[in-house]
């Protein structure tokens, strides 16, 4: 069998590998399935640039990525083989390269030669590493392996759901998604017009692996003595790594493609051949490599110039249950949007500058999507970098050994008073109470008392169970015309009662509850059900009089929250049944578990700092 056919069998199986990983948790929920909890993320597990820059921007490497150090013992042996035989996104340029490509011989020869635009991808390699080691973690923009998954997570599964929903549900929505199809959509057509352009031009992890394959073992090698420079060997070249003269070891791919296109033999895969036969190290002049260093130093300053990420916090950065404190959530998370995925409720959305410029497609939650499951800790068994610790459903509840600790807090509830149902306009609700889950529940009622609108009556006539209602007279009159009441209008429910207030001219007042109502008549007596008589304190204590002050009052309940019971989860706002542009209730991260032990106001977002 060819070396070539192997390689693409690989590729299949290996696209075929990460491809099961992706639908395994989208469809899949992780409690369900523990065993492949281990399994799902070892694509990025494997990835040695998310492992370095990790190490730089945390000083600790997370035991997960070890794995990356499985790689690099084929690549210190064979060259850059993952970008061409594993890396799902270099089987996609691939394909399309291959399935897309009109060129004819000859152009295919001049596209794949070297081109000093090849090196940008170790500035860019640079300015990350750099950024890295001074805290602010950014290699998730232009990783292939994250930039895959943030890709198919937010625009590619969804967009494929949507003819389909009725029988995979329905599409997960994401903020901004276009944005993150548009970019996958750009990098794959530019293969029309550069050969593997991403691989080329921009991977880092493409460049971090070409510094490792100067050191490799093995790598292609020609025979000067039987190369008759017909540069065949270029026609089908992935890397662009000139094997017709010296070759760019960096650049290689190992796609053993030239060693079957020539026609005469004078390649092949040889054990440390002449050095006098390779360019071992990158074109990469030190200079424009110091200034690329210089910008990603820079990087970091710049970005917290803005205060995103201290002090001026924004209302919507609440980060998933078990995540680290912020400053150290953005050193570690890699923006692979694994959680998002995962997210049964899709309340996890890709943040744009809520953040800051550094906390770009970070995860936020947007209660207006979904709500944080009580029983869910699914985001954090598929973060590959520890940004999302994984905790049990006991420590996320605070039960068991965990109650001295109390439930993990993602955020607090709070009422805009203009828009509750209750509170502005009077009208009965308690739908955030009812979907409160915990328990005892955080949001309750208060029953108040309120006066309706022109509530403000005179007596007109009165017996001991009733009173007639006129409106106040205009002036110079006695008495007003009749009231217009609805029948029954005053009769209320389970959440909310009327009531009659009785001003008597000594001062004195006395209050009944309204039992029904015709046009303008109020019933305030009580039968009992058993003997028929009327229930004691049920009728008027003092007969009122005509021109008697009378006030109508509802009596509601309205919620409130205690926020020694509010865990955040949002599904009081994602239930709140006021629409448009903002709930009645929200939910922002203030009382969030994460940054309570900070003394300083700018990492702290208790809901009061504690001195």
């Amino acid at each position: 069998m060819r070396i070539t056919t192997v390689r693409i069998l690989v590729q299949i199986l290996m696209m075929a590998l990460f491809l099961t990983f992706v639908f395994v948790t989208t469809f899949t929920h992780l409690d369900s399935a523990p065993a492949l909890k281990f399994w799902v993320s070892k694509f990025l597990d494997i990835d040695p640039l998310i492992a370095l820059a990790t190490a730089l921007s945390t000083h600790t490497l997370y035991k997960g990525l070890a794995w990356s150090l499985i790689l690099l013992i084929p690549t210190l042996l064979l060259g850059r083989f993952f970008c061409n035989w594993i890396c799902p996104f270099g089987t996609i340029h691939h394909f399309t390269g291959w399935i897309f490509n009109r060129r004819n011989a000859k152009q295919k020869i001049e596209s794949n030669r070297y081109q000093h635009n090849h090196a940008v991808k170790y500035y860019v390699l640079v300015a990350f590493l750099v950024a890295a080691a001074f805290g602010s973690l950014q290699i998730g923009l232009l990783d292939p392996i994250c930039l895959l998954h943030r890709s198919l997570t937010t625009a590619l599964l969804p967009a494929l759901n949507m003819p389909v929903a009725e029988t995979f549900g329905d599409p997960k929505l994401h903020s901004f998604a276009w944005v993150t199809g548009f970019i996958v959509l750009v990098l794959v057509g530019m293969n029309l017009v550069i050969p593997r352009f991403f691989c080329r031009v921009l991977c880092p992890l493409g460049a971090l692996l070409g510094v490792f394959s100067r050191f490799s073992l093995w790598r292609i090698e020609r025979d000067p003595s039987k190369c008759t420079n017909c540069d065949t060997c270029l026609k089908n070249c992935e890397g662009a790594c000139d094997p017709h003269t010296q070759l760019r070891k960096s650049e290689c791919f190992v796609c053993f493609n030239c060693i079957e296109d020539c026609p005469h033999g004078s390649l092949s895969f040889a054990f440390l051949p002449a050095r006098e036969h390779e360019v071992t190290w990158p074109e990469v002049p030190a200079r424009r490599a110091a200034l690329a260093g210089v910008a990603g130093l820079m990087f970091f300053p710049f970005t917290k110039l803005s205060g995103k990420s201290t002090r001026d916090f924004s209302a919507r950065v609440i980060r998933p249950p078990g995540s680290v404190e912020e400053q150290e959530f953005l050193a570690r998370c890699i923006k692979c949007e694994q959680c998002m995925r995962v997210c049964p409720t899709n309340v996890l959305q890709p943040a744009m500058l809520e953040a800051g410029v550094e906390g770009l497609w970070t995860p936020i939650m947007n209660y207006r999507m979904g709500h944080c499951q009580l029983n869910c800790t699914a985001c954090g068994q598929v973060c590959p970098t520890g940004a999302i610790q994984r905790i049990s459903v006991d420590e996320k509840l605070g039960l068991g050994p965990y109650a001295a600790q109390g439930p993990i807090r993602i955020g607090t509830a709070h009422y805009d008073f203009g828009r509750c149902l209750p509170w502005s306009k009077n009208l009965p609700c308690v739908v955030c109470e009812e979907v409160c889950p915990t328990s005892p529940k955080a949001i309750h009622s208060e029953y108040k008392k309120l006066l309706i609108r022109e509530g403000k009556k005179q007596v007109f006539s009165a017996t001991a169970t009733t009173v007639t209602l006129a409106d106040y007279p205009p002036p110079g009159e006695p008495v007003g015309e009749l009231c217009t009441f609805r029948p029954n209008e005053f009769r209320g429910d389970q959440t909310t009662t009327y009531h009659v207030e009785i001003v008597h001219r000594n001062g004195i007042s006395e209050t009944h509850r309204i039992r029904a109502n015709d046009s303008d008549t109020l019933l305030i007596g009580e039968l009992d059900p058993t003997s028929g008589e009327l229930v004691s304190g049920s009728s008027f204590a003092r007969m009122p009089v005509r021109g008697t002050v009378a006030a109508v009052y509802t009596e509601l309940q309205v919620p409130k929250i205690d926020t020694d019971l509010c865990i955040g989860c949002g599904i009081c706002e994602k239930e709140c049944p006021v629409a448009g542009d903002r709930r009645a209730v929200y939910v922002t991260a203030e009382g969030e578990t994460r940054s309570q032990h900070y003394g300083s106001g700018d990492r702290n977002r208790s809901v009061r700092l504690l001195k």
